[in-house]
């Protein structure tokens, strides 16, 4: 297989990924910034407020710098694993680009002019301008345009293979792409038939539960949009890297189409304090979230089957042998597996979030922001960090030399420590009561506050060193993608050229069946209707009869 890759599929991978490190280093600058104010140690000038930078961190980094650095990576993964774009697949994903890019420059300049402090989350009744909700739903579109041309590509490589398997990480790009359009279609409804018509004036008032539903019929799919591509790194890549091969592609497989059923209808389960849906319908989602935690088994145990046979084989003896024969001077092998090691606390909050009981104490407190540090923060944005050491060279022809290897080494570490620091004061800050989504409150000096600040490293504080470190870590990240765009020497023997690696993946005995899309597509959707059709119904019948609803309300 050659291991170049099209020059203008390359051209279009990494367009992608530039625009994704512009918005990681403008959303990382608003994380330090609201440490510091969290702290009471920053006051912001009077144009800028705290919601805004908020709202700016968010949409940034959950929303624009994930979203671009996966079709990066799928980009480049489906031109090597089913060959070159054909002219109209690039020509698709170039509009897809345009659209999505259209949209976040407008959904930028309404937060930066303060008319969109409304987080990313934007809960109604807060109010944004209706041009924000335009860029939303123009980010959305894009994102479709470049999923259907990625889907083109692949239906054209099943024509001229007819009846053979498609190579996993093919496979692994369309679930995630199939996940995120019928995910993603629950944020253009409410975006296009509530929110844009309430915002502009055209209608007076809006159904909050109804679009907070919607929202969170998205929102939590979400985070499987964010975390299968640090999956497919996971099951694909790192073999590979570490000179084994997949432990089983059937099991991969399954995981992933099980992460398509199940992680679409349970968005109850991000609201189960709120009255007005009933404890029967928030029960039978929360069941189905913890199905969710099967395929994240199944790949853990996945993973570490792959690590113990390669290292046996590479000569590990005893109980634990085969971990130090692991090539952990690889940064390309270490930064992901440090990524892994993150989602076991990680999942592990999730279950206490999604549990009804435990959720009462957490619920909109920080245990909630830290929780999300540890999953997409840490496993998810360390895997793309581990995949940007080598993608980057890759696709523009140039060596990974040394010193970024060494840069890489220093940057995952700092990105560790100051995570593991500022987290876990999240979480502790959280247990005592503090509130996430806030500025600052002492509560006028409540005696239970004074603990959030007391002790001789108060948990703030810690917060604030913690995003101190991450962000300098992130300026080391920026330098490092600088000199992999620019300044690293161009290859010019076969040993300089960096590969994609992808391991190989013996299909001999997978079963037909997981590629029968039309057949999983089918049981996901009756799923959906399963979890949401009478909650979303009865919404829409109260609102019906007793027509409430509320105005737009502007905070800040």
């Amino acid at each position: 297989m050659n291991n170049r890759i099209n020059k203008k599929d390359s051209k279009l991978a990494l367009t992608n990924i530039i625009v994704a490190y512009i918005a990681f280093l403008i959303g990382t600058f608003c994380g330090l910034l609201q440490v510091f104010i969290r702290n009471k140690a920053l006051e912001l000038p009077s144009w800028l407020d705290y919601y805004q930078v908020l709202t700016a961190h968010g949409v940034l980094l959950a929303l624009v710098f994930t979203t671009y650095f996966i079709f990066g990576f799928l980009i480049t993964g489906m031109s090597k694993t089913l060959g070159e774009f054909g002219p109209k697949v690039r020509l698709f994903s170039w509009i897809g680009f345009i659209v999505m890019t259209v949209g976040t420059l407008l959904a930028v300049v309404m937060i930066l002019s303060g008319e969109a402090s409304v987080l990313y989350t934007f809960y109604a009744p807060l109010q944004a301008s209706g041009w924000f909700y335009v860029a939303l739903a123009l980010f959305v579109v894009g994102t479709w345009i470049n999923g259907f041309s990625l889907i083109g590509h692949y239906i054209v490589w099943k024509k001229k293979h007819k009846g053979s398997l498609s190579p996993l990480f093919a496979f692994m790009t369309i679930a995630t792409i199939v996940l995120w359009v019928i995910a993603s279609l629950g944020v253009a409804v409410t975006v296009l038939f509530q929110f844009i018509p309430w915002a502009f004036g055209l209608v007076d008032t809006i159904n909050v539960e109804l679009s907070r539903s919607l929202f969170w019929y998205f929102g939590h799919p979400l985070v499987y949009f964010w975390l299968l591509p640090a999956y497919m790194a996971w099951y694909v890549i790192v073999p590979k890297i570490i000179g084994g091969k997949v432990f089983s592609d059937s099991l991969a497989r399954l995981s992933f189409i099980l992460f398509l059923l199940f992680s679409i209808p349970v968005g109850f389960h991000h609201q189960l304090q709120e009255p007005g849906i009933s404890s029967f319908w928030k029960f039978l989602q929360t069941v189905l979230t913890f199905m969710v935690i099967i395929p994240s088994l199944m790949t853990a145990f996945s993973m570490f089957a792959t690590f113990e046979t390669t290292g046996r084989k590479k000569g590990g003896t005893g109980l634990f042998g085969w971990f130090f024969k692991l090539p952990w001077k690889d940064v390309r092998f270490t930064s992901i597996f440090i990524a892994m090691f993150f989602f076991i606390p990680g999942g592990a909050g999730g279950i206490i979030n999604a549990s009804f009981s435990l959720n009462e104490i957490i619920h909109n407190t920080l245990w909630v922001v830290g929780h999300f540090h540890i999953t997409v923060g840490t496993p998810v944005a360390m895997t793309f960090f581990g995949l940007t050491f080598w993608l980057i060279p890759y696709l523009t022809e140039r060596k990974l030399t040394k010193v970024v290897q060494k840069l890489a080494f220093i940057q995952i570490i700092t990105w560790s420590i100051g995570m593991l620091l500022m987290s876990t004061a999240m979480h502790i800050l959280g247990l005592l009561g503090a509130p996430r989504r806030t500025a600052y409150t002492d509560y006028a000096n409540h005696p239970a506050t004074l603990e959030w600040f007391n002790g001789i490293l108060s948990n703030h504080v810690t917060v604030a060193i913690g995003g101190s470190i991450l962000f300098l870590s992130a300026m080391l990240l920026i330098i490092i993608v600088l000199q992999s765009l620019f300044t690293s020497p161009k290859a010019v023997t076969k040993e300089d050229f960096v590969e994609f690696p992808i391991a190989e993946s013996d299909v001999e005995n997978t079963p037909k069946i997981l590629e029968n899309w039309w057949l999983w597509i089918g049981i996901a959707l009756v799923l959906i209707v399963i979890a949401y059709s009478i909650p979303l119904g009865n919404m829409l019948q109260h609102h019906h009869h007793t027509p409430t609803g509320s105005e737009g309300f502007k905070t800040w």
